[in-house]
């Protein structure tokens, strides 16, 4: 009895530090408060909307502006609208950069200065590291949404049901079976 407690809590213990080692997955949901991911809409008229999506640091670009069409499709349907265009439309990198520095642990004393150690001493001032990018993308879209009549004159029209057909299994993918 004992060793299957043991046995049971250890593939429970393997799991939990597979899913916390895991990297993050790019989300698709409204931006909550605190939160630096998701999408976000606001209306501007009444046929009118600004949409944004906040990627996290492992959503490419490709996927950020997906989930922007995605919501874009989304917005006019609910508003009762089949179709809509970009008004303006752009995707923005914000970059920021992990610096992991050594060398420093063997200096003497605080502060800047100079100093004359002689070879083969290691200098306090010679420093390695190493810097990665780390890249976050933000797409945002003003959309107009158009009747049917509109729809039918404007070449850019997108059809935002075809639009969700297309993107949602990809966006919002069906969850796994259960075994």
């Amino acid at each position: 009895m004992r060793y299957e407690w043991l046995v049971r809590n250890a593939a429970l213990a393997v799991v939990l530090l597979a899913a916390a080692c895991a990297p993050e997955q790019p989300y698709y949901g409204p931006k909550l408060a605190g939160q630096s991911t998701g999408y976000t809409d606001i209306r501007l008229g009444q046929n009118r909307y600004r949409v944004t999506y906040s990627g996290n640091s492992t959503t490419d670009r490709e996927t950020v502006e997906n989930f922007l069409l995605m919501r874009a499709a989304q917005v006019s349907l609910a508003s009762g609208y089949q179709h809509f265009i970009f008004d303006t439309r752009d995707t923005k990198a914000n970059t920021t950069y992990f610096s992991d520095f050594t060398g420093w642990p063997q200096w003497p004393g605080f502060g800047w200065g100079w100093n004359s150690w002689p070879e083969p001493y290691d200098s306090p001032m010679d420093v390695s590291g190493e810097s990665r990018p780390i890249t976050r993308f933000e797409a945002y879209a003003e959309i107009v949404m158009l009747s049917d009549a509109q729809a039918q004159k404007e070449p850019r029209a997108i059809d935002a049901n075809a639009i969700v057909a297309r993107l949602g299994p990809i966006v919002m993918p069906p969850p796994p079976a259960k075994s």
